[in-house]
C-alpha cells in the first residue's frame, strides 16, 4: 500500500503543474511586494507552462495570504510571495497568529530590497557615528525614529542598534511608509531604518531628507555615494536586507519544489527580469540550491528570534 501511494505521489510531481497556480500576494496592489509579483509571474508561466494568478490579499500583517496557503493542498498550486515579516517576525508580535516559519519550505528567494538609514534634512548628523554620538548626548531627550509598525523589521533594526550601542530613541509606529516619509520630510521625526524606494530617493534628491548611510556588506551600486554602516566605527559588521522569496507549505512534494526551483532560477537569470526589478530598485535574488535555501531561511529565522528575545518583544 505504501509503494502506491508513494507511486501515485510521484507521479502527480512529475505531472506538476497541470493547472494555473496562484501566487499569493500579502499586500494589497501598488506595493513593492505586488510590483516583484507582477514582474515575475509572466515568465514564470513561461517556465512552467502553465498560468500564473497573482492574488492579493493584505491584513494581520500579511498574515492573511500567508494562512491562506497553508489552508490549501500542499501540491504546489499556491504559493506564497513571502518574506520575513510575515513568516518569522508576523508570529513574534502578535499572539493571534499561530503559523510558525517552520510551517513553510523557502524554495528560492525572488529579489532585495536596499535597507538605509535615513534622518531628517536639519539633523546635525551626515553618518551613523555621528548618530550615535548625538543620541548618546540626548538620552533625557531621546531622538525619535519611525518605523511601520511594532515587530516590523526596521523596528527590530533599531532596537537592535540600540542593544549594540547604548543609545536611548524613542519609537513611533506608522502604519505605512508613505505617512512615515511624509513625517520625516516634514522633520516631525529625526531618523528611520527603511527599504530604499524611488520614494526615498527622491525626496533625498529634493533635499527633504539624508540619507546618512546603508546597511549592507558592501556598497550598491545604486547609491555608490551612500557608506555602508560597517565603514563606520560603532556598527562594524551590521548587514540587514529585506529578502521577497517564494514559499510552499513544508508538506509540499520533493518533485515539485525542485521543478519550482529551478524554474525561478531560470527566470532571475533573464536580463530582462533583472531590468525591470532593477527598475523597481529591487536587486534580483543570487542563484542558491535548495540546500542553501533552506540554510538560509533557517539562519534567519534564527536571527530575527534572537533580536526579538534580546530586546525582550513580547506577543500582544
Amino acid at each position: 500500500m505504501t509503494q502506491t501511494v508513494g507511486a501515485a505521489g510521484s507521479a502527480f510531481a512529475k505531472a506538476w503543474p497541470n493547472k494555473p497556480i496562484t501566487l499569493m500576494v500579502p499586500y494589497p496592489p501598488g506595493g513593492p511586494s505586488d510590483t516583484i509579483a507582477r514582474i515575475v509571474s509572466p515568465p514564470l508561466a513561461k517556465e512552467l507552462g502553465q498560468q500564473v494568478i497573482v492574488e492579493n490579499l493584505g491584513g494581520a500583517s500579511g498574515t492573511l495570504a500567508a494562512q491562506k496557503v497553508l489552508a490549501a493542498p500542499a501540491d504546489g498550486y499556491y504559493l506564497l510571495q513571502g518574506s520575513a515579516n510575515e513568516v518569522i517576525l508576523a508570529p513574534l508580535v502578535n499572539e493571534s497568529v499561530t503559523l510558525r516559519s517552520e510551517d513553510f519550505r523557502l524554495v528560492h528567494p525572488v529579489a532585495d530590497s536596499m535597507v538605509v538609514f535615513l534622518t531628517r534634512k536639519d539633523l546635525p548628523v551626515n553618518s551613523v557615528d555621528e548618530l550615535i554620538e548625538l543620541a548618546k548626548k540626548m538620552s533625557e531627550r531621546p531622538l525619535t525614529y519611525g518605523s511601520i509598525g511594532v515587530g516590523s523589521l526596521f523596528h527590530l533594526v533599531l532596537e537592535d542598534v540600540q542593544q549594540r550601542t547604548g543609545i536611548k530613541l524613542r519609537h513611533v509606529p506608522y502604519k505605512g511608509n508613505a505617512p512615515l516619509l511624509q513625517d520625516i520630510g516634514s522633520g516631525q521625526i529625526d531618523l528611520a531604518v527603511l527599504a530604499y524606494s524611488t520614494s526615498v530617493g527622491r525626496l533625498a534628491d529634493d533635499g527633504k531628507l539624508k540619507l546618512i548611510a546603508q546597511f549592507s556588506a558592501q556598497r550598491s551600486e545604486a547609491l555608490k555615494d551612500v557608506p555602508t554602516v560597517s565603514e563606520g566605527q560603532t556598527l562594524k559588521n551590521s548587514s540587514y536586507r529585506i529578502w521577497s522569496a517564494f514559499m510552499v507549505p513544508e508538506a509540499t512534494p520533493e518533485l515539485v519544489v525542485q521543478r519550482l526551483h529551478a524554474a525561478i532560477g531560470e527566470l532571475l537569470q533573464d536580463p530582462t527580469v533583472r531590468a525591470q526589478l532593477a527598475e523597481q530598485t529591487q536587486l534580483a535574488a543570487a542563484a542558491m540550491s535548495l540546500g542553501e535555501a533552506s540554510r538560509f531561511f533557517e539562519s534567519e529565522t534564527a536571527h530575527y528570534r534572537a533580536i526579538a528575545k534580546a530586546i525582550k518583544l513580547q506577543p500582544q
